[in-house]
């Protein structure tokens, strides 16, 4: 009970314990913050660290301390997204192999990878995109893609323009909104409204399968 408490204080209150790291760590911050981008991306049993909440944060520091540049921070993070990126979809094609052999990995049923090679197919590149901007589904969709049948050429173009777009999108965000005083002191509601927009689209396609299934 108190190790939840104490991952939900450092999600709800990331800009002090961010803060507290910078104090301690100084140019070290860059590193950490480095690592945590990359695991989150990287391993697929680690879906749940601040992705969306953390970029935010770290850009409404930097705007508020100087402690951290965003001219480096940026390019920096946005290595650390793709890296962990190109990891997850490299395990994901040497496990796809297998989970279509065995049925299953873990948690990873043959079903799910052919239902995403479809949703794919459907929708394109698109999604790997789309899945960026997702909690939890940023961490699966590279692994599924490289299970799946997404050539590693196309799926690294989608790939580069989603870490951009994630990593420039929200820390320029929060650089640019993190200051402001209603934002600053109520940052707990800020990230309760980040993480709710995130998931927004997957309750959204989790209802909309709920209800195909039951006029079916």
């Amino acid at each position: 009970m108190e190790l939840i408490h104490t991952i939900l204080d450092f999600f709800l209150h990331l800009d002090k314990h961010l803060a507290d790291i910078i104090n301690e760590y100084g140019t070290l911050t860059y590193a950490i913050l480095f690592l945590i981008v990359f695991v989150e991306t990287g391993f697929i049993i680690m879906p749940l660290l601040p992705g969306d909440s953390l970029l935010f944060a770290a850009g409404a520091l930097a705007a508020s301390t100087g402690a951290l540049d965003v001219k480096i921070m940026i390019p920096l993070l946005i290595v650390a997204a793709l890296l962990g990126d190109n990891v997850n979809y490299i395990v994901g094609k040497f496990l796809g192999k297998q989970i279509k052999m065995r049925e299953r990995i873990l948690f990873f049923k043959r079903e799910y990878i052919t239902e995403t090679e479809a949703f794919y197919h459907k929708h394109g590149g698109k999604t790997v995109i789309m899945a960026r901007f997702i909690p939890i589904v940023r961490t699966i969709a590279p692994f599924v893609a490289g299970a799946g049948s997404m050539e590693y050429s196309k799926y690294i173009t989608y790939c580069v323009a989603g870490a951009i777009l994630w990593v420039f999108g929200i820390t320029m965000l929060g650089y640019l909104c993190g200051n402001i005083p209603i934002v600053k002191n109520n940052f707990e509601l800020v990230v309760f409204a980040i993480i709710g927009f995130s998931i927004l689209p997957m309750i959204i396609q989790f209802v909309k399968v709920k209800l195909r299934r039951a006029t079916v």
